[in-house]
């Protein structure tokens, strides 16, 4: 078994303004650099053998500074963890999306949930793999992030109230070739302002 604990990045303009990010390599910005600091600071109470990290500046940035206070290694770049591409609607709002793109008018570009998987879960046995027994922080995305809830959960998580946070923690274990959940650090929606789901 290996546990993994997946963080999503601090926030960005984007995240702020409601913007879909997807694989677009948008910063983080004061407000994202104060998160990834108080998760790292949040995470201090347990012990943690790596740090592995999307190869996006949000996500990359944001394990570094945990890396920092923790007191880690440099984050290993995993190129399978990037978010998931979402084509033409990369950009715009969610408001923009619905315009453009109304419900069950396909997306050219836009990643299916299952490509996602077939990614990031062979990802995820080759890091287990290699660190059996062993605690890893990955910090990635709120697309892909959501994709595994829906994955562990058979679809049952995330309710439609519950939002993936910037620099929230998402605890899992690999075991016997499965990830399994074992906690969902979940916002309701109205707790927390400009908490979006954007990437």
């Amino acid at each position: 078994m290996t546990r993994l604990s997946i963080v999503r990045h601090g926030q960005t303009e984007w995240n702020l303004h409601t913007r879909i990010q997807g694989s677009t390599d948008i910063p983080l910005n004061s407000t994202g650099r104060a998160q990834a600091a108080e998760a790292g600071l949040r995470l201090q109470s347990r012990s943690w053998d790596a740090i592995v990290t999307s190869p996006l500046g949000r996500a990359h940035e944001t394990a570094r500074i945990i890396a920092g206070e923790l007191g880690l290694p440099s984050p290993e770049v995993i190129a399978e963890l990037t978010e998931r591409h979402h084509g033409q609607i990369e950009g715009l709002t969610f408001a923009e999306r619905k315009l453009r793109f109304p419900d069950g008018v396909t997306v050219p570009g836009l990643e299916t949930r299952q490509e996602v998987l077939d990614r990031v879960l062979p990802a995820f046995e080759r890091l287990s793999a290699a660190r059996r027994g062993q605690s890893v922080l990955v910090v990635c995305h709120g697309g892909v992030i959501g994709t595994l809830l829906r994955h562990a959960t058979a679809g049952e998580r995330p309710r439609q109230n519950e939002l993936i946070a910037n620099g929230s923690v998402h605890d899992f274990v690999w075991r016997a070739g499965r990830l399994e959940l074992t906690h969902f650090d979940a916002t309701l929606r109205g707790e927390a302002e400009n908490t979006h789901y954007t990437g």
